[in-house]
């Protein structure tokens, strides 16, 4: 039977906040893989999935949703897909793209185009491109009540500038030769 809350994304997903290698503690939280998708609005078909997935987690954590005999509604719950022109708007890279923040307690598989394993850490990183496996899922935490996204599985199709203040030595010190 087909999880109706996975999605494979679709090969133009860049890759941001990338950690992948080493898990990362969040807000008190406990330390977690984790990476910020990013989908580029015209990517009706990825985006479609996304949000049939997003019903779905909502329709099987009724339980969870549920305070005082009454179900939160969709719309009143914290939800994972994000508008990157309304959120990000002093961030280029999130302009015409919706983003997903998706997190595991296990490391994600990742591989190449040809589903060989990456295990340099130079090999995927934030800035590249691919597709990425999450899952959604019901949350009702600490107060907070909404669909989360999980990370299952990454796939590196393309590289691209690497995102965040990294530089080579050459970019830094190129423009002068000393000796």
């Amino acid at each position: 039977m087909k999880d109706l809350t996975k999605v494979v994304t679709g090969p133009k997903t860049r890759f941001s906040y990338a950690n992948v290698w080493e898990p990362r503690k969040f807000k008190g939280d406990r330390a977690k893989y984790s990476i910020c998708l990013i989908i580029p609005k015209e990517d009706g078909e990825t985006l479609s999935k996304v949000e049939k997935a997003i019903a779905e987690a909502y329709r099987q954590g009724q339980e969870k949703l549920t305070v005082n005999g009454k179900t939160a509604a969709l719309s009143s719950l914290t939800l994972p897909l994000r508008d990157g022109d309304m959120d990000k708007r002093e961030d280029s890279v999130y302009h015409h793209a919706y983003y997903i923040n998706a997190r595991s307690d296990m490391p994600p598989g990742i591989v190449d185009g040809s589903l060989n394993r990456i295990t340099e850490k130079s090999g995927f990183y934030s800035g590249c491109y691919g597709r990425a496996s999450i899952h959604f899922y019901a949350f009702n935490y600490d107060g907070k009540m909404g669909i989360a996204c999980g990370l299952n599985n990454l796939q590196k199709l393309a590289d691209g500038p690497v995102l965040g203040n990294w530089s080579t030595p050459e970019e830094d010190f190129g423009d002068e030769i000393f000796g």
